[in-house]
């Protein structure tokens, strides 16, 4: 059982769910120690005051804030708990939403959100049937770590998960970053639907969603204990440097991935455009004959 990282409660209108919050994910990379290469000794990072020249423990350590170059104010983690905030101890509910209104670059850190004993229960099965129902997720204010934070609150298996949130002036704007005017034709464009559709599912369950890198960093490290060769990554194919014709890559993308999912992996061309050709003039026949002799020569009058 996860530890909880927080305790708390909901305010929900007049409503109160007394909480505790969990981590919702687990971290299974492979973590490496600092060591001295020369005789594996670990290398750690010591907490030296640069005034005393000497290591504090923890215990001596405090807060402060720069305000000017030879002024620090100290601040207590007690007075940042008592600060006159609702949100202090609480994940106050400011309003509720449609999921897609919220842009996915705001999200952040999940955490679920357990009912702190039997007087909890009710309210909290309440707020999460109320959320289902109404088809929206709420968005709540809360203070962490000496901050006020953004807040997400969604139904997951029948747990209310809390999403961590960016501020919207924490979003960097991306405008400047956009390319320039390039032209992209529809043909293209059909042929890029149609690579998406071929690799469209309707979840992410399966065997193609593992951390590769992780298998990879933990086979290497086998073979190293055991004293063999570590595996070495494929060596790839030199690039041309040629330009790369856009089409023939999405059309031979598009064939891969049909045939990787037992497809038929046929690749029709798109229809290239007919361009009509303008059929030669055709001789008029010696100017109609001379004008049919110059009107045959009209008789003269006597």
């Amino acid at each position: 059982m996860p530890r909880t990282i927080w305790s708390g409660a909901i305010s929900f209108g007049l409503v109160t769910v007394p909480i505790h919050v969990v981590s919702a994910t687990e971290d299974h990379s492979v973590h490496f120690h600092r060591v001295h290469l020369a005789d594996m000794g670990r290398v750690r990072t010591r907490k030296v005051c640069e005034l005393e020249d000497r290591e504090v423990s923890s215990a001596e350590i405090g807060k402060g804030y720069q305000l000017s170059t030879d002024t620090i104010i100290p601040v207590l983690d007690e007075e940042l708990r008592e600060m006159p905030l609702p949100t202090a101890k609480a994940i106050e509910i400011e309003a509720f939403v449609p999921l897609g209104s919220i842009d996915p670059i705001q999200i952040g850190e999940g955490y679920y959100l357990q009912p702190d004993g039997q007087v909890a229960a009710k309210p909290y099965t309440l707020l999460r049937r109320a959320l289902e129902r109404s088809s929206k997720v709420a968005v709540a204010k809360y203070a962490w770590s000496g901050r006020e934070r953004l807040g997400l609150l969604r139904v997951r298996d029948n747990v209310i998960v809390l999403h961590a949130m960016r501020w919207a002036d924490e979003i960097r704007d991306p405008g400047a970053l956009a390319p320039g005017a390039t032209d992209v034709s529809d043909s293209e464009i059909d042929e890029a639907v149609e690579l998406i559709e071929s690799l469209a599912r309707d979840d992410l369950e399966g065997g193609d969603f593992r951390d590769t890198y992780t298998e990879a960093v933990e086979a290497m490290i086998d073979a190293k204990r055991e004293h063999r060769e570590p595996p070495r990554a494929p060596e790839e194919p030199t690039q041309s440097g040629k330009v790369v014709d856009l089409m023939a890559a999405l059309q031979e993308s598009v064939a891969k991935a049909r045939q990787a999912r037992g497809e038929d992996a046929t690749v029709h061309d798109m229809p290239k455009k007919q361009t009509t050709k303008k059929a030669p003039a055709k001789k008029t026949a010696a100017k109609k004959t001379a004008a049919k002799k110059a009107g045959a020569k009209k008789p003269r009058s006597a």
